[in-house]
């Protein structure tokens, strides 16, 4: 008769020492922190804002990105931080400039930030890459959006908030 309600405290505390672990680590995840400024757009559809963070030895990476839909416009939303950001952001540390009939890549400042424009006349589509740091970068991608409204789309997110977000470590 003992035995039952000993064994029955014993699987309570080892359910809870493993389920323990568990709901600490999902609550402390680095993207996290960058998920509240990818922001509700008017009259788009938003995705919910996802993540990914990764440590390794040697480097890490976090990404917090957001899809939004309007009718046949699209529109992704990504905030990243590590080497694929460094590494996305050298035509911008470069200064480049190209156009062609098709379209554009120009760097220049708005709101005192280094910005990359790209975009392709033809297809209506682009890319708005947005320097924050040595090492991270926000990024509007969009397709059937005018460069106009795309850049007014990029201008509704908070861009020196996200900047201090990815300096605090």
């Amino acid at each position: 008769m003992m035995l039952k309600p000993r064994y029955r405290i014993l699987c309570f505390f080892v359910a809870l020492s493993v389920l323990l672990p568990f709901s600490t680590v999902r609550a402390d995840q680095p993207f996290q922190r960058l998920l509240p400024f990818l922001i509700d757009l008017a009259g788009w559809q938003g995705e919910k804002p996802d993540g990914m963070s990764m440590q390794m030895s040697d480097t890490n990476m976090t990404t917090a990105t957001r899809d939004y839909e309007r009718g046949e416009a699209k529109a992704h939303a990504s905030i990243i931080i590590g080497p694929a950001a460094a590494g996305a952001l050298a035509p911008i540390q470069s200064g480049m400039n190209m156009q062609t009939s098709e379209g554009r890549m120009v760097t220049s400042t708005v709101r005192g930030m280094n910005v990359l424009k790209a975009y392709n006349s033809k297809d209506k589509s682009g890319t708005l890459v947005v320097a924050l740091d040595k090492n991270a970068m926000f990024s509007l991608a969009y397709e059937g959006v005018a460069e106009e409204e795309a850049l007014a789309l990029a201008d509704k997110f908070d861009w020196k908030a996200m900047q201090a977000a990815t300096q605090t470590k």
